[in-house]
């Protein structure tokens, strides 16, 4: 039985990546940068183990065949690698079979060189790269990165064509989504630095109570 650990899997997803985008995140994290604002990833459970035919199947279902990309993130996605790769592969079989154009990007903390080393077969497999660790004392990267560290790699042709307007586009203006679900709010995206904590604030000024937020353990 080939599973992965899922944190969340959620669609639409319009602001880590171009176009409407199947947004999945992995769960456990090796790297755990300082000031990373998804704590709530880096522990391994194996109770959020999920079978990758049935993330496939809730893939299909959720975004119809209308959506632009998907989107890998974590969590560190590369360790899972085996998991990872049956991931990919389902993926790549899907567009195949279905004609889509979508693209298949991927968050890791890892630095690219590391994945070159490590991962070449599965680098092959995506369409487009973010590497590098969160720097959380350098200034915000550009469109989609969190650091000015981070880079946009496009690793194959479709993911040259599509992702060649964003290589070294500024972020104008950092955009989060909101979504409730199951009775609790999700905030998807990259923070402007110290956002989260005027968020909380906020809250406190208005007489509300953030729990178990992914941003501290």
């Amino acid at each position: 039985m080939k599973t992965l650990q899922v944190n969340k899997a959620h669609y639409p997803v319009t602001v880590l990546g171009p176009g409407k985008r199947i947004g999945i995140w992995l769960q456990g994290c090796t790297i755990r940068c300082r000031g990373c604002v998804s704590q709530d990833t880096w522990e391994p459970d194996p109770g959020r183990a999920m079978k990758i035919a049935d993330l496939l199947a809730w893939c299909r279902l959720a975004a119809e065949n209308e959506f632009d990309g998907v989107t890998l993130s974590g969590g560190e996605p590369f360790d899972q690698p085996q998991g990872l790769r049956e991931l990919l592969k389902g993926l790549h079989a899907w567009r195949k079979q279905s004609g889509m154009a979508f693209d298949i990007l991927c968050y890791s903390g890892y630095p690219l060189a590391t994945l070159q080393q490590r991962h070449a077969k599965l680098l092959t497999l995506l369409d487009a790269v973010i590497p590098e660790p969160y720097a959380d004392g350098l200034p915000l990267g550009n469109v989609w990165r969190g650091s000015a560290n981070q880079a946009l790699v496009p690793l194959s042709e479709a993911g040259r064509a599509r992702y060649a307007p964003y290589l070294d586009a500024a972020a104008a203006g950092k955009r989060i989504q909101m979504t409730v679900e199951n009775k609790r709010i999700w905030l998807i995206g990259i923070p402007e630095r110290d956002e989260m904590a005027q968020l909380e604030a906020l809250c406190r000024s208005r007489g509300l109570t953030l729990e178990q937020v992914s941003w501290r353990r």
